[in-house]
Protein backbone atom coordinates (compact mmCIF):
# COMPACT_ATOMS: atom_id res chain seq x y z
CA UNK A 1 0.00 0.00 0.00
CA UNK A 2 0.99 3.60 -0.26
CA UNK A 3 2.77 5.81 2.00
CA UNK A 4 -0.28 8.07 2.32
CA UNK A 5 -2.66 5.01 3.37
CA UNK A 6 -3.47 4.45 7.14
CA UNK A 7 -4.19 1.19 7.69
CA UNK A 8 -6.07 1.59 10.65
CA UNK A 9 -8.45 4.12 9.01
CA UNK A 10 -9.00 1.31 5.81
CA UNK A 11 -10.09 -0.89 7.89
CA UNK A 12 -12.77 1.44 9.46
CA UNK A 13 -14.26 2.25 6.15
CA UNK A 14 -14.03 -1.70 5.19
CA UNK A 15 -16.07 -2.40 8.23
CA UNK A 16 -19.06 -0.04 7.03
CA UNK A 17 -18.80 -1.31 3.99
CA UNK A 18 -22.55 -2.46 3.70
CA UNK A 19 -23.73 0.63 5.58
CA UNK A 20 -22.63 2.66 2.42
CA UNK A 21 -26.09 2.90 0.66
CA UNK A 22 -28.44 2.50 4.22
CA UNK A 23 -29.24 6.51 4.37
CA UNK A 24 -30.16 5.34 8.18
CA UNK A 25 -27.16 3.37 8.97
CA UNK A 26 -23.52 4.49 9.71
CA UNK A 27 -23.14 6.69 6.30
CA UNK A 28 -26.49 8.45 7.46
CA UNK A 29 -24.51 11.50 8.59
CA UNK A 30 -22.90 11.44 4.42
CA UNK A 31 -26.45 10.71 3.34
CA UNK A 32 -27.67 14.11 4.47
CA UNK A 33 -24.89 15.69 3.38
CA UNK A 34 -24.72 14.77 -0.09
CA UNK A 35 -27.15 17.34 -1.62
CA UNK A 36 -25.40 20.29 0.53
CA UNK A 37 -21.90 19.00 -1.24
CA UNK A 38 -23.20 18.07 -4.81
CA UNK A 39 -24.49 21.97 -4.84
CA UNK A 40 -20.85 22.89 -4.27
CA UNK A 41 -19.42 20.68 -6.48
CA UNK A 42 -21.55 21.27 -9.87
CA UNK A 43 -21.46 25.21 -9.20
CA UNK A 44 -17.21 25.22 -9.33
CA UNK A 45 -17.25 22.23 -12.32
CA UNK A 46 -19.65 24.39 -14.45
CA UNK A 47 -18.16 27.67 -13.67
CA UNK A 48 -14.49 26.20 -14.58
CA UNK A 49 -15.73 24.64 -17.63
CA UNK A 50 -18.14 26.65 -19.16
CA UNK A 51 -21.23 24.09 -18.60
CA UNK A 52 -24.93 24.82 -18.75
CA UNK A 53 -26.11 22.75 -15.74
CA UNK A 54 -29.82 22.92 -16.65
CA UNK A 55 -28.32 20.75 -20.07
CA UNK A 56 -29.37 17.19 -20.47
CA UNK A 57 -25.84 16.04 -19.53
CA UNK A 58 -23.99 19.04 -18.36
CA UNK A 59 -20.41 17.03 -17.46
CA UNK A 60 -20.11 14.88 -20.94
CA UNK A 61 -16.97 14.84 -22.05
CA UNK A 62 -15.40 15.76 -18.77
CA UNK A 63 -13.48 12.80 -16.63
CA UNK A 64 -13.37 13.02 -12.82
CA UNK A 65 -11.82 11.00 -10.28
CA UNK A 66 -13.38 10.19 -6.90
CA UNK A 67 -10.30 9.71 -4.56
CA UNK A 68 -12.05 7.67 -1.09
CA UNK A 69 -14.81 7.13 -2.94
CA UNK A 70 -16.26 4.86 -0.62
CA UNK A 71 -19.79 3.14 -1.76
CA UNK A 72 -20.40 6.14 -4.65
CA UNK A 73 -22.55 8.03 -3.23
CA UNK A 74 -20.77 11.25 -5.01
CA UNK A 75 -19.71 9.18 -8.18
CA UNK A 76 -23.13 8.17 -8.91
CA UNK A 77 -24.05 11.60 -9.37
CA UNK A 78 -21.18 12.43 -11.26
CA UNK A 79 -21.93 9.75 -13.83
CA UNK A 80 -25.89 10.43 -13.84
CA UNK A 81 -24.65 13.97 -15.09
CA UNK A 82 -22.28 12.67 -18.25
CA UNK A 83 -19.18 12.75 -16.64
CA UNK A 84 -16.48 9.85 -17.06
CA UNK A 85 -16.03 8.69 -13.92
CA UNK A 86 -13.35 6.73 -12.07
CA UNK A 87 -13.80 6.00 -8.36
CA UNK A 88 -10.70 4.62 -6.35
CA UNK A 89 -10.12 3.38 -2.68
CA UNK A 90 -8.04 1.65 -0.75
CA UNK A 91 -10.72 -0.28 1.02
CA UNK A 92 -11.79 -2.94 -0.79
CA UNK A 93 -14.85 -4.05 0.54
CA UNK A 94 -16.36 -0.17 0.07
CA UNK A 95 -15.34 -0.76 -3.86
CA UNK A 96 -17.36 -3.95 -3.99
CA UNK A 97 -20.27 -2.23 -2.66
CA UNK A 98 -19.94 0.64 -5.30
CA UNK A 99 -19.72 -1.44 -8.05
CA UNK A 100 -22.77 -3.83 -7.25
CA UNK A 101 -24.71 -0.80 -6.49
CA UNK A 102 -23.53 0.87 -9.75
CA UNK A 103 -24.45 -2.24 -11.61
CA UNK A 104 -27.79 -2.59 -10.06
CA UNK A 105 -28.74 1.97 -10.88
CA UNK A 106 -27.21 0.81 -14.80
CA UNK A 107 -24.08 2.93 -14.19
CA UNK A 108 -20.83 2.84 -15.71
CA UNK A 109 -18.19 3.97 -13.47
CA UNK A 110 -14.47 2.73 -13.49
CA UNK A 111 -14.18 1.60 -9.73
CA UNK A 112 -10.63 0.35 -8.65
CA UNK A 113 -9.34 -0.42 -5.35
CA UNK A 114 -5.88 1.24 -5.80
CA UNK A 115 -4.19 4.48 -4.97
CA UNK A 116 -3.84 8.00 -5.63
CA UNK A 117 -0.05 7.47 -5.96
CA UNK A 118 -0.54 4.23 -7.99
CA UNK A 119 -2.53 6.13 -10.76
CA UNK A 120 0.17 8.87 -10.35
CA UNK A 121 2.76 6.43 -11.88
CA UNK A 122 -0.02 4.71 -14.35
CA UNK A 123 0.04 8.54 -16.00
CA UNK A 124 -3.91 8.64 -15.41
CA UNK A 125 -5.10 12.43 -15.51
CA UNK A 126 -8.47 13.87 -14.90
CA UNK A 127 -10.13 17.30 -15.67
CA UNK A 128 -11.74 17.35 -12.18
CA UNK A 129 -10.17 15.34 -8.95
CA UNK A 130 -12.63 14.63 -5.67
CA UNK A 131 -10.93 14.59 -2.60
CA UNK A 132 -14.35 14.77 -0.36
CA UNK A 133 -13.87 13.30 3.99
CA UNK A 134 -10.39 11.40 3.50
CA UNK A 135 -7.90 14.43 4.09
CA UNK A 136 -8.21 13.81 7.74
CA UNK A 137 -8.05 9.94 7.06
CA UNK A 138 -4.84 10.36 5.24
CA UNK A 139 -0.95 9.52 6.61
CA UNK A 140 0.59 12.04 4.81
CA UNK A 141 -1.26 15.51 3.92
CA UNK A 142 2.20 17.16 1.92
CA UNK A 143 1.91 13.75 -0.10
CA UNK A 144 -1.26 12.61 -0.80
CA UNK A 145 -1.96 16.25 -2.22
CA UNK A 146 1.27 16.18 -4.39
CA UNK A 147 -0.85 13.01 -5.58
CA UNK A 148 -3.99 14.84 -6.42
CA UNK A 149 -2.02 17.53 -7.94
CA UNK A 150 -0.17 14.60 -9.99
CA UNK A 151 -3.43 13.52 -11.21
CA UNK A 152 -5.04 16.98 -12.27
CA UNK A 153 -4.73 18.34 -15.85
CA UNK A 154 -3.33 21.70 -16.32
CA UNK A 155 -6.51 23.98 -15.82
CA UNK A 156 -8.46 21.46 -13.84
CA UNK A 157 -9.80 21.28 -10.64
CA UNK A 158 -9.03 19.31 -7.30
CA UNK A 159 -12.00 19.64 -4.62
CA UNK A 160 -11.88 18.68 -1.16
CA UNK A 161 -13.70 18.65 1.61
CA UNK A 162 -12.94 18.06 5.38
CA UNK A 163 -13.08 19.09 8.96
CA UNK A 164 -11.77 22.09 10.75
CA UNK A 165 -9.35 21.52 13.26
CA UNK A 166 -11.49 23.32 16.46
CA UNK A 167 -13.52 23.31 19.29
CA UNK A 168 -16.77 23.23 17.55
CA UNK A 169 -15.59 20.65 14.89
CA UNK A 170 -14.99 18.03 18.12
CA UNK A 171 -18.14 18.78 19.81
CA UNK A 172 -20.06 18.37 16.53
CA UNK A 173 -17.98 15.86 14.99
CA UNK A 174 -16.47 13.45 17.60
CA UNK A 175 -18.93 14.32 20.74
CA UNK A 176 -22.03 14.56 18.52
CA UNK A 177 -22.33 12.54 16.15
CA UNK A 178 -19.87 9.55 17.91
CA UNK A 179 -20.72 9.75 21.21
CA UNK A 180 -24.42 10.99 21.59
CA UNK A 181 -26.17 10.77 18.56
CA UNK A 182 -23.67 7.44 17.64
CA UNK A 183 -24.38 8.34 13.64
CA UNK A 184 -21.17 7.42 13.52
CA UNK A 185 -18.97 4.45 15.28
CA UNK A 186 -16.66 5.34 17.69
CA UNK A 187 -13.35 6.41 16.88
CA UNK A 188 -14.12 6.79 13.33
CA UNK A 189 -12.58 10.74 14.06
CA UNK A 190 -9.35 11.50 14.81
CA UNK A 191 -9.95 15.29 15.87
CA UNK A 192 -5.66 15.85 15.81
CA UNK A 193 -5.77 14.83 12.11
CA UNK A 194 -8.64 17.77 11.82
CA UNK A 195 -7.25 20.06 8.83
CA UNK A 196 -7.73 23.75 9.38
CA UNK A 197 -8.57 25.56 6.31
CA UNK A 198 -5.59 27.71 6.04
CA UNK A 199 -3.09 24.74 6.55
CA UNK A 200 -5.14 22.66 3.86
CA UNK A 201 -4.68 25.76 1.30
CA UNK A 202 -0.56 25.83 1.91
CA UNK A 203 -0.31 22.59 1.84
CA UNK A 204 -2.48 22.74 -1.69
CA UNK A 205 -0.54 25.56 -2.69
CA UNK A 206 2.95 23.06 -2.02
CA UNK A 207 1.93 20.68 -4.29
CA UNK A 208 0.88 22.87 -7.28
CA UNK A 209 -2.79 23.48 -6.90
CA UNK A 210 -4.00 27.31 -6.33
CA UNK A 211 -6.66 27.87 -4.56
CA UNK A 212 -9.69 29.71 -5.28
CA UNK A 213 -12.65 29.04 -2.91
CA UNK A 214 -13.61 28.09 0.40
CA UNK A 215 -17.07 27.03 1.54
CA UNK A 216 -18.10 26.47 5.24
CA UNK A 217 -20.84 23.33 5.48
CA UNK A 218 -23.55 23.68 8.33
CA UNK A 219 -25.96 21.53 9.38
CA UNK A 220 -29.75 22.50 11.14
CA UNK A 221 -31.02 20.02 13.48
CA UNK A 222 -34.29 21.18 13.52
CA UNK A 223 -34.40 20.48 9.29
CA UNK A 224 -32.06 17.64 9.39
CA UNK A 225 -30.35 19.22 6.30
CA UNK A 226 -27.29 21.10 4.90
CA UNK A 227 -26.59 24.46 3.84
CA UNK A 228 -23.56 25.93 2.03
CA UNK A 229 -22.17 29.17 3.88
CA UNK A 230 -18.87 31.10 3.04
CA UNK A 231 -18.55 32.24 6.49
CA UNK A 232 -18.78 29.43 8.63
CA UNK A 233 -15.46 27.23 8.17
CA UNK A 234 -15.53 26.22 12.34
CA UNK A 235 -16.56 22.44 11.14
CA UNK A 236 -17.06 20.86 8.02
CA UNK A 237 -15.86 23.05 4.80
CA UNK A 238 -15.18 22.50 1.17
CA UNK A 239 -11.77 23.80 -0.85
CA UNK A 240 -11.00 24.22 -4.28
CA UNK A 241 -8.47 24.91 -6.51
CA UNK A 242 -6.69 25.21 -9.81
CA UNK A 243 -4.13 22.97 -11.20
CA UNK A 244 -1.85 25.77 -13.28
Amino acid sequence: MSGTIDAAEVAKFDRMAAAWWDPHGEAAPLHAMNPCRLDYLCAMIAAQFGRDLKAPAPFEGLAILDVGCGGGLVAEPMARLGAAVTGVDAAGEGIAVARAHAAAQGLTIDYRETTAETLVAEGAAFDVVLALEIVEHVADLDAFLAALSGLARPGGLAILSTLNRTPQSFMAAVVGAEWLLRWLPRGTHDWRKFVTPDELSESLTRAGLAPVDRMGMVYAPLSGRWRLDGAALSANYLMTAVKG
